[in-house]
């Protein structure tokens, strides 16, 4: 399953070039969508200290670059 997630995510990024909408800040639903995962394991990945957002107005908020670099 791992590889198939990281197979599909490198799918993903190959066809999004940095576009005129790229944002360097992603909230959580948006990072959700992206890998495919519930909120649950967005927090496994928060606790585990993969992804380190930043919390604005209980919000959460993720580098584009951090998620990229999970894969990598």
């Amino acid at each position: 399953m791992r590889l198939q997630l990281l197979e599909d995510l490198q799918e993903l990024l190959k066809l999004k070039p940095k576009e005129k909408d790229h944002r360097d800040w992603v909230k959580s639903d948006e990072v959700r969508r992206i890998l495919k995962i519930s909120p649950g394991s967005l927090q496994n990945l928060r606790i585990r200290g993969l992804l380190n957002p930043k919390k604005i107005g209980g919000s959460y908020y993720y580098q584009s670059k951090e998620i990229e670099n999970l894969f990598k």
